[in-house]
């Protein structure tokens, strides 16, 4: 049995505590949110991201106390040709029940009805594989196969650049 989860809007001085004790090391933050931060993450950091127009982020919670168990945001391109699906992640110790399939369903489910976009896209390292099978899971396709795209511990990570489009009816 999976908690049920909820999308709330992402509040930095109360999430923010929380995301940094997730992303416990450089590795991990790479993992997280490409080389959009840099280690160790901070509140100055997590309020810019969350201010950056057109970016929509969410906590995700469950249960009645409404715990935070999740992370994800998604940036509308300004372009209009959709937005990026990004900085997915579950609590730690809330892993392997399933949360991830319900946190992106609502947040595809968001993206397309209440934001009416054409396609979400990502990017995703090809290593983390359970991500790639959910996301492959949920409909995404891969378009681009990224090669050595950054180095963490030595080590050169390659991405995958997905996309799913708006299903249609």
């Amino acid at each position: 049995m999976t908690d049920a989860l909820a999308l709330r809007p992402f509040r930095p001085a109360d999430d923010g505590p929380l995301l940094r004790r997730w992303v416990a090391d450089r590795a991990e933050l790479v993992r997280w949110a490409g080389p959009a931060f840099r280690w160790p993450l901070d509140d100055a950091q997590l309020l810019a991201y969350a201010a950056e127009p057109g970016r929509h982020v969410w906590t995700a919670v469950a249960g009645p106390t409404g715990a935070p168990l999740g992370h994800v945001s998604l940036l509308r391109r300004a372009d209009g040709s959709g937005a990026r699906l990004g900085r997915v992640l579950i609590a730690p110790e809330a892993r392997g029940r399933g949360l991830g399939e319900q946190l992106l369903t609502q947040v595809l489910d968001r993206a397309f009805g209440e934001l009416d976009l054409p396609a979400v896209d990502l990017g995703v390292y090809t290593h983390n594989t359970a991500a790639v099978r959910l996301y492959e899971r949920l409909g995404f396709r891969t378009e681009a196969v990224l090669p050595d795209v950054e180095e963490v511990d030595g080590v050169l990570w390659s991405a995958l650049q997905m996309r799913l489009p708006r299903p249609t009816p």
